[in-house]
């Protein structure tokens, strides 16, 4: 006899395949016998760099469903600060801590198909992302239409690349740039510092900015950058700088 559980997602599947307009789907995974594990699709939302891409989403239903939420991750890859660009793990409330029982698996993937047009990027999944979409904004968008060309499926938009493999090439040098970009600023923020000499204060939850602030007003030298065991003396000037003693 089928639990409350498995009669529940039965007719949420169903729910599902009788919504001929959203372009939501989910479909069984394995066996049509077990749907538990389903893959789930929507199409990129208009009037994002997104748009004309499908998105498949792994989705896994816990066993405490619906009072737990269900285990979901981008299967497709995509550039947005609240994805995982390597994982496809996902920074959503509705997914957690905003999860109510009243929710279905169709709720959520409408959240995440939402979630790409209302992208939240001081609270990314992402930071190299995140970082490129408040700082570089058009770029952002560049890359992300890239990607729903290179792996959703979305239309070239006028004026790209002719060709998939120059595409292909474009994009990988477009990472490459951004991440040495980001690991220059990076380690312009350490001020000439060494880095992990900076991490074992940042490691007792001061950020970075602060932590050069009170090296340089204690008068720590850098040593060319070089790691090296600061004295006991100049250990507690920078701790008390930090907690802000005089």
């Amino acid at each position: 006899m089928a639990s409350n559980r498995t009669r529940r997602i039965a007719k949420e599947i169903a729910d599902i395949h009788a919504d001929t307009h959203s372009g939501i789907t989910a479909e069984p995974v394995g066996s049509e016998e077990d749907i538990t594990h389903l893959r789930g699709s929507f199409p990129g939302p208009p009037g994002t760099p997104y748009e004309g891409g499908t998105y498949k989403i792994d989705v896994k239903i816990p066993t405490e469903y619906p009072f737990r939420p269900p285990v979901m991750k981008f299967e497709t890859k995509v550039w947005h600060p609240n994805v995982s660009s390597q994982t496809g793990a996902i920074c959503l409330d509705t997914l957690s801590t905003a999860w109510s029982p009243v929710l279905t698996i169709k709720s959520a993937l409408l959240s995440l198909q939402s979630l790409l047009s209302t992208p939240e990027p001081k609270d990314p999944q992402d930071a190299e992302v995140a970082n490129m979409l408040i700082r570089r904004p058009k770029e952002f968008e560049r890359v992300a239409q890239e990607w729903a060309t290179l792996y959703a499926g979305a239309p070239r938009k006028q004026g790209g690349e002719g060709s998939g493999g120059a595409t292909d090439e474009s994009l990988r040098k477009q990472e490459l740039k951004s991440k040495e970009d980001q690991e220059r600023e990076d380690l312009a923020k350490y001020d000439g510092y060494n880095k992990d000499l900076i991490d074992r204060f940042c490691s007792m939850g001061f950020d970075v900015d602060r932590v050069v602030s009170a090296f340089n007003y204690v008068g720590i030298d850098r040593m060319d950058g070089e790691d090296y065991e600061l004295e006991e003396a100049y250990m507690g000037d920078i701790t008390a700088r930090l907690l802000g003693e005089p």
